[in-house]
Order: C-alpha cells, then structure tokens, then sequence
C-alpha cells in the first residue's frame, strides 16, 4: 500500500511528531543554558559547550551504523527502542551533579537519539502516499521549526525560574507519548535481509568520532600536533571506509546515493547552511548576555522568531518543492538567509528586542525555504529498501554541521571572538556558499 490508511496514518503522524519533538527540543533546550550551566558548575564557557558537542558528536558516530541496524530489525523497533534510552539517560542529566557525569548521561542520551532519527525519515516516507511526500516533509518541518522555537522559550524560561537541570526532562511527557500511540499506529516496515557490517559500524564511529574530537580538541587549546594527529587517523580511517563501502552491496555510508551529482550538491549545501546556523545560534546567548545585558529569558523570547519564521514558510515550501525545482527555491531560501546574517552581524550597540527578533524573521524565512525542499530531493532520490540510509544521510549531515558549527565556536570562544559579530558573518558566508550549491543542481535536472 502506499502509504498508510487512515485514520491510522493520522495517529502515526501524532507519534512521530511527538518522537521529532522530543529530540528537537532536547538538542536545542540546553543552549540558553549553557553560561548558566558554566556559571553553576563552575567551568570556563568552552568547556560548557561540550555538553552539545559531544551530544553531537556521538550521534554522527552513531547514526548511520544506527539507520543500517533498523532496516535490519524493523525501523518501528528501533524508533521505540531509541526512545525508551533517549528517556532513561534524561532522567540520568537531571540527576547529574558535575559536568563529567553530565556529559556521560548526554552520551548515552545521544544514543538514544541517534537510534529514533536513524529511522524517522523512512517512517515518514512510509507513512504518506509518494505524491504526498513534499506535503509529509513539509509538516515535520512544522514540528521541527515549532519544537526549535518552543526550546529557547522553554530553555531560557527554565533557567530562570528553576534549577537547569529541570530543561534536560522537560521533553520526557513527549517520549511516553509517542511510545503509546506508536505502538499501535506506527506502520510494521519488513525488515530488509542484509546483515550490519560490524566492521563498517566501527570505521564509522572512528571516522567521524576521530576527525571531530580532534577539531573539538583543538577548539578547546589541547595540544596542537596531538589533535592533528587524531584528526589525521580520522581522515586515514575515512580513506579506509570509503574504498570499503563502494563495494557494498548495502552501504553503511550510502556513497550509491552520493554518486548522484544532485544529491550530493544537496547534502554540500545543507551542510554549509548547518555550520553556519549552529555556529551563530550557539554564539548568540553568549553575545546578548555578554554585550546587551539581556537575561536568559529574554535571550530565549529573542531566538524563538527564527524557528518561528521557518515554521510558517518550511511546509509552503515543502508545498513548492512537489511543483518547482528545489534548486530555484534553495538559492532563493539562502539568498534570504545570507542577507539576514549580515544585518545580524551589524546589529548596533542599542539594538532593542525587536530589532533583533525581526533580523531572526528573515534568517528563518531563508532557512526555511531552503530546508524542505532539500531534504526532498535526498529522500525522493532513494529506493523504498534505502529509505533509511537516505534518512540516516540527512540526519548525519545535519548532524555533523551542527557539530563542526559548536566546535567552530568553541574555538571562537576560546580565542576572544565568539561573542561578537564574527559568527554571524561565518553563518552569512556559508548560507552563500549554500545556495551556490543549491542553484548548481539546475544544472543537471
């Protein structure tokens, strides 16, 4: 069938819209936190933003041996399992009383995490009818752009009012939500009958888990010729995993996927537009507290119009997408983003609340543009047995910029410049660099 039938398709959508929430908001809520969380467990700022970095970083590891696994085991298995962990290990970061502890209980929650996005983009595609695709994708926008725009509120408002251990269980309502309307309604994927690799999972985790700990390393002022030496191995290991995957029937890295030029201009654009947005928002609570004197609280009511924005325009153009070319709609997205970025670099010095919320207006207007759109192109370009490596390429891309974009600031941070107009003109130069690749792909379809 394509496509499942309702009404059951309706409460499917319910539990992955709540499954999407609950990673969303956890990802993003602890932001606004982190200078409180510095402040409270007394460590330099740098070393507060490893508690998104290694979020990060272990779900890139993690992620796409994660998506292989269940196509393996069912992907309605392994979304469930996901969030039975993602909720256990957020129960363990409220209970934590030091950072090392608390990076531990991020870790195990990453894990989680990576487990329910692994597959989330495979149940989307089985959930809608194929000429309803777009329109699927464009209302998971809406969840993701709403759950971004609830997570600052949410998280500054928290910090505020509470103790922050309290933003790492605010989403645990949503996981036990989504278990029991999904255990009915989410749709039963035959699994596929190729085994994991093993051997793949592993060159995986090290590639990715090498190559961005050592820039993290480097961010933070560890040893420069020990951190080059990781990243190096990493990059010897990715040589390794490469060669190794072109010759798989079922890639754990889906290189038959990336040997598609349009697909692969989609994830190097996506990937620029995520480094530049994760290097700025994680930059912003800093710069506004630091330089404006503004609270958590209003740090968190100052971020929330750029997910706002995206949620109004992602599924308009999740709309689009099913009628226009996504190259066109790309560069018309980042061309917006990149204009917004600059104004927000050169926000002057008495800049009120709404002189900053309306420059948010414009970034998530362009991000939004950008984003559904994109991600069409990726999954519509996939057979139905490689919808979750095709899920899993998108989740780990996004991913893998969010993590270089916290260790990019990290090392702005550490170098005086993290607070100040700099990430914001890194964030506009690759939102341009992003719609260059997006307005390549005219080229070849």
């Amino acid at each position: 069938m394509d496509g499942l039938p309702k009404p059951q398709r309706y409460f499917a959508v319910f539990a992955i819209s709540c499954g999407t929430a609950l990673t969303v908001i956890d990802g993003a809520i602890p932001n606004v936190a982190l200078p409180t969380i510095a402040r409270d467990l007394g460590v330099e700022a740098s070393a507060a933003v490893l508690i998104v970095s290694v979020y990060q970083l272990v779900l890139v590891m993690t992620l796409l041996p994660l998506s292989a696994l269940g196509s393996r085991i069912g992907l309605k298995r392994m979304y469930q399992y996901g969030q039975c962990v993602f909720i256990g290990s957020a129960l363990l970061c409220f209970l934590a009383p030091s950072l090392p502890l608390l990076l531990a209980a991020r870790t195990l929650q990453a894990l989680g995490a990576a487990a329910v996005l692994s597959v989330a983009s495979a149940l989307v595609r089985s959930v809608y009818p194929g000429k309803q695709l777009g329109r699927g994708l464009g209302i998971n926008s809406i969840i993701v752009a709403s759950s971004a725009a609830l997570a600052p509120i949410l998280g500054g408002f928290i910090a505020a009012a509470v103790s922050w251990h309290w933003v790492f269980v605010a989403t645990v309502p949503l996981g036990v939500l989504s278990l029991l309307v999904g255990q009915r309604s989410l749709p039963d994927v035959p699994p596929q009958s190729e085994s994991v690799s093993l051997l793949g999972a592993l060159l995986c985790a090290l590639t990715f888990g090498l190559i961005i700990s050592g820039l993290l390393a480097l961010s933070q002022g560890q040893s420069i010729s020990a951190s080059l030496l990781v990243v190096a191995a990493g990059a010897l290991f990715a040589v390794v995993f490469v060669r190794r995957e072109r010759s798989q029937a079922s890639p754990i890295l889906p290189v038959d996927l990336l040997a598609d030029r349009v697909v692969a201009l989609s994830i190097a654009g996506a990937q620029c537009a995520f480094i530049g947005s994760m290097t700025f928002i994680l930059s912003l609570p800093f710069r506004l507290q630091q330089q404006f004197g503004f609270s958590p609280g209003e740090v968190g009511t100052v971020i929330a119009p750029w997910p706002l924005a995206m949620m109004v325009t992602a599924p308009i153009a999740g709309y689009l997408s099913d009628r226009y070319h996504p190259g066109i709609l790309g560069g018309i997205g980042m061309a917006i983003a990149t204009l917004g970025m600059v104004l927000l670099a050169l926000i002057p010095g008495d800049a009120s609340h709404s002189d900053i919320a309306w420059r948010m207006v414009v970034c998530g207007t362009g991000y939004g543009i950008f984003l559904s759109p994109n991600a069409r192109v990726v999954i519509s370009a996939a057979p139905l047995a490689r919808a979750a490596s095709a899920g899993g390429l998108i989740s780990t891309n996004r991913l893998v910029g969010q993590a270089l974009g916290g260790t990019l600031l990290a090392g702005l941070l550490a170098a005086g410049h993290g607070s100040d107009s700099t990430p914001a003109m890194i964030g506009a130069t690759l939102a341009f660099l992003a719609g260059i690749c997006s307005v390549a792909r005219l080229k070849f379809r």
